[in-house]
């Protein structure tokens, strides 16, 4: 469905107009100009400091990181993660090609399937695109190499995410998103922490909407 078939079926809801000439060439120029809004200062740190943000803040949403030094340590620590939850060693993982350059045989007793997660899997390893420091966020993107049903599905989410991708705010990593895809995908997913809901009796429940953990192997320094 087109854009425009979209904003004219909201118009008709709405009982608006055309959007006048006028808005809509200040729309438009906003639109290509991408303005930012205040950063906080949080964030303004060197990347050392923004990669231990990102870290401190994935921690406080229920979430935990796990750090090695290359892409070789990342069969290791997915075997520790697994153990240590007492988690199975079979997993769907994203057919991205950071993923397939990693030698997985080294952990033989992993069972890995490529491809879409189903319904049936407690466990399932990601690709991260980005991570926003400022509030321990991971940035999505769904594309072929990354499948959405990844993020959802699975009791267990493992994003394997290089340090270099961790960036302070949020207009930052969607300024690598447009340099780096284009336009936009069909999805974008903005993940902090587990998924969780509060909405009975506000007591917090863990999987309530996709994953019961979310596990950060973080890459390099």
């Amino acid at each position: 469905m087109s854009k425009d078939i979209v904003l004219n079926a909201i118009r008709r809801g709405l009982r608006r107009g055309p959007v006048p000439p006028d808005q809509a060439v200040g729309l438009r120029a906003r639109l290509a100009a991408h303005p930012r809004h205040p950063i906080p200062a949080r964030s303004r740190l060197d990347h050392a400091g923004q990669v231990a943000l990102f870290v401190a803040n994935v921690e406080k949403e229920f979430g935990t990181v796990a750090r090695v030094a290359d892409a070789s340590e990342v069969p290791g620590a997915v075997v520790d993660y697994l153990a240590a939850q007492n988690l199975p060693t079979e997993a769907a993982i994203a057919p991205h090609p950071e993923l397939r350059a990693i030698d997985w045989s080294a952990r033989p007793l992993l069972r890995l399937r490529e491809g879409r997660a189903e319904a049936t899997d407690q466990v399932a390893i990601q690709h991260g695109f980005a991570a926003i420091a400022e509030t321990g966020t991971l940035m999505l993107p769904s594309a072929p190499e990354r499948p959405t049903t990844l993020n959802l599905l699975a009791e267990a989410a493992i994003v394997v995410l290089a340090a270099d991708r961790v960036v302070g705010a949020y207009e930052e990593a969607w300024d690598l998103l447009r340099a780096e895809i284009g336009g936009m995908p069909r999805n974008v997913m903005l993940v902090t922490g587990p998924s969780r809901s509060a909405d009975i009796e506000q007591t917090l429940e863990l999987g309530a909407h996709g994953p019961r953990r979310l596990h950060v192997v973080l890459v390099g320094a």
